[in-house]
C-alpha cells in the first residue's frame, strides 16, 4: 500500500494528538529515504538487525541499553534507569508517537553514532523492530 507523502505528514504531525502505527512512521522513512537515494528500494530487517547490534565504532550499541533481546525489558547502562521493551509486539507504545520517536533517535543516534541516523537507518532498525514476533 502506498501512502501520498502529504497524508503520512498529515498523520505524523497529528501524532502530537493521537498515536500512529508503526507502519506510518516506516512509510514516512521510505519518503524521506527516497529524496536523499533515489535508487532507494525497501528496508531491510536484516540490515536493521545488524545496525542494532553493531558498536560503529564506539563504545555502545542500540543492544547495550535495549539487550541483546528487544523484546525484553533493558536498562541504562549509565544511569540505570529501567527501559520497556523496544520491539512494538513487546510494547505497544512504541513508534506510536512521532515526536517521541524523533527525540529518542536523535538521542540514541548520537549516542551511538556520534551523528544522526539516517532515514535509512530508521526504516532498517524499524523494519527489524517490526519483524520480532515473540
Amino acid at each position: 500500500m502506498r501512502i501520498p507523502v502529504l497524508v503520512l505528514v498529515g498523520l505524523v504531525w497529528a501524532g502530537n494528538a493521537q498515536a500512529v502505527p508503526p507502519q506510518v512512521l516506516l512509510a514516512s522513512f521510505a519518503a524521506e529515504a527516497r529524496v536523499a537515494d533515489p535508487a532507494f528500494r525497501e528496508f531491510s530487517p536484516r540490515r536493521g538487525e545488524a545496525f542494532f547490534r553493531a558498536r560503529h565504532g564506539g563504545d555502545w550499541s542500540c543492544s547495550t541499553c535495549h539487550t541483546d533481546n528487544p523484546a525484553a525489558a533493558g536498562r541504562h547502562t549509565v544511569t540505570g534507569k529501567a527501559i520497556r521493551p523496544l520491539a512494538p509486539v513487546a510494547n505497544g507504545e512504541r513508534f506510536s508517537n512521532p515526536d517521541k520517536v524523533e527525540k529518542w533517535f536523535r538521542r540514541n543516534c548520537k549516542d551511538v553514532l556520534s551523528r544522526a541516523c539516517t532515514p535509512g537507518e530508521k526504516g532498517d532498525l524499524l523494519a527489524y523492530l517490526l519483524s520480532i514476533k515473540s
